[in-house]
């Protein structure tokens, strides 16, 4: 998709207007509760700080600090602000920088980390009233650096209480202009204007800065999908609606952690467009299917459903503590077949060759897909780790083709939208393996009613392309490959 004409006028995005959250009078009541909303506060900054510091992703420490709090409004709050202060973290500290008196890369990083926390719930939610916001974070900056930090903070956060923000006028470098309306690095900006063109670009940045939904993969093995459902909403889940599949709902709200549904193997979180590569695969009953990257583990357990309890499931990944993950996920879910195997699928495999019929790729890739559910890879990202990955891909692609014989069917799939992992990758492979051709018939409803949940997501190629400002599903890509001879 090309530019628009440079002197037609552009809507200003959805990002950019976006006005603070409007919340119910409980939500209200959960964050104005005092010890637990600064108990809630020091947990965000306190992940906010590793992420910055350690590299460590969010979701991983999400996952640890979230079963402490007990109320699911305060759940819900917490995951809010930490993944949000992450995702814009460029515009807060744009307008930081212009009312703090020391530069911000020169302050201690928890109390930077207070500063966005802060300064995210005033501009982007309505929690709490303005001034607990600041009450809290001079609270914490006080716990963690002393007096002098707190009166730092409370200086900072008021003077941006008192001045506002706005934004400053379009102009003609898009790029630059929605790098900081939308909070991404300028270059990925400029990948998306290249990929989509400058709405589709502008669309998309608005989708990454909003929640992600939670998706559950519903265990037929455990019964049908009304009754699984039944179970779940007797035991508080809050179902916001059904998905492509069968097998998928999507929540209105955050699991309850200490569901027995969830112990008991009924379901497994998963995101959707996740789910759709596994029923693309569309392995036979009884089938042994061949998983070259498992963890962790979602896909193993949902292709052992597919084949049934007289299927297997070979597993395979590099990472140790990724295969325990495996082993554990499908234990739960109550499928027996599931054999981890440790290897390197981007080395010799050892399985025989030309001895299998379904082999699922599900490369390890960029994750530029899922920047909602990951907002800090947006800031770890570089330009030139598209071709690093693809590397790795194309020699992992290469090795898990010579499983199949002739007649066999491997998908190919990665959480990412850019070309170098995905189109380019597989134009490439098909070019120097002409044994192997893009199964496009698999797709037509008419002829193969497997293939009717992909309706309106697979191209004129057989490729199938999602992202989360078209239908909300993360940015994937995934290509069934047939192997003719």
């Amino acid at each position: 998709m090309s530019e628009r004409p440079p002197r037609k006028p552009e809507p200003r995005p959805r990002v950019v207007v976006r006005r603070r959250q409007t919340a119910t009078p409980q939500r209200r009541a959960s964050a104005r509760n005092g010890a637990a909303g600064l108990e809630l506060r020091r947990a965000a900054a306190e992940i906010l700080t590793r992420v910055e510091r350690d590299r460590a992703f969010a979701d991983v420490l999400l996952g640890h600090r979230l079963p402490g709090f007990a109320n699911p409004a305060d759940r819900r709050l917490l995951t809010r602000i930490v993944l949000g202060a992450i995702a814009m973290r460029s515009r807060l500290d744009h307008e930081l920088s212009r009312v703090s008196a020391r530069p911000i890369d020169s302050l201690d990083p928890a109390v930077l980390a207070i500063l966005r926390t802060a300064l995210f719930q005033i501009r982007f939610l309505d929690r709490v009233p303005r001034h607990a916001a600041v009450d809290t974070a001079v609270t914490l900056a006080r716990e963690v650096a002393g007096a002098g930090a707190a009166g730092f903070v409370n200086g900072v956060l008021r003077t941006a209480l008192r001045q506002g923000f706005e934004m400053p006028a379009r102009g003609a470098d898009a790029a630059g202009w929605l790098a900081l309306a939308g909070s991404h690095p300028r270059w990925m900006v400029e990948k998306f204007i290249e990929w989509f063109g400058v709405e589709g670009a502008e669309s998309l940045i608005a989708a990454n800065n909003e929640p992600a939904p939670t998706a559950l993969r519903l265990n037929l093995s455990r019964g049908a999908p009304d009754e699984l459902i039944a179970r779940l909403e007797a035991e508080g889940f809050e179902i916001g609606a059904r998905g492509r599949l069968p097998e998928t709902v999507v929540l209105a709200t955050a699991p309850p952690f200490d569901s027995p549904a969830i112990g008991d193997g009924l379901c497994q979180v998963q995101a959707e467009a996740s789910q759709l590569v596994s029923r693309m695969l569309a392995p036979a009953c009884g089938a042994t299917v061949v998983d070259c990257a498992a963890a962790p583990g979602g896909k193993s357990s949902h292709l052992a459903e597919l084949v049934g309890p007289s299927g297997t499931v070979l597993a395979i990944d590099v990472n140790f503590a990724g295969l325990k993950k495996v082993r554990d996920v499908a234990a739960r879910l109550g499928h027996r077949r599931v054999f981890p195997i440790r290897a390197d699928t981007g080395a010799a495999l050892p399985l025989p060759a030309a001895r299998f019929d379904f082999v699922l790729l599900d490369a390890p890739c960029s994750g530029i897909g899922t920047l909602r559910e990951h907002p800090e890879i947006r800031w770890r990202l570089q330009s030139k780790d598209f071709a690093r990955f693809a590397t790795v891909q194309s020699a992992m692609l290469r090795n898990a083709a010579t499983l199949l014989r002739p007649g066999g069917v491997i998908v190919y799939s990665v959480c990412s939208f850019a070309p170098e992992e995905g189109e380019l990758l597989v134009r490439r492979f098909v070019a120097d393996h002409p044994e192997f051709v893009i199964d496009r018939e698999w797709f037509d409803p008419e002829a193969n009613p497997a293939a009717r949940p992909f309706a309106g997501l697979i191209d004129a190629d057989g490729m199938m392309r999602t992202r989360p400002d078209h239908g909300g599903l993360d940015g994937f890509f995934a290509v069934r490959l047939k192997r003719i001879g």
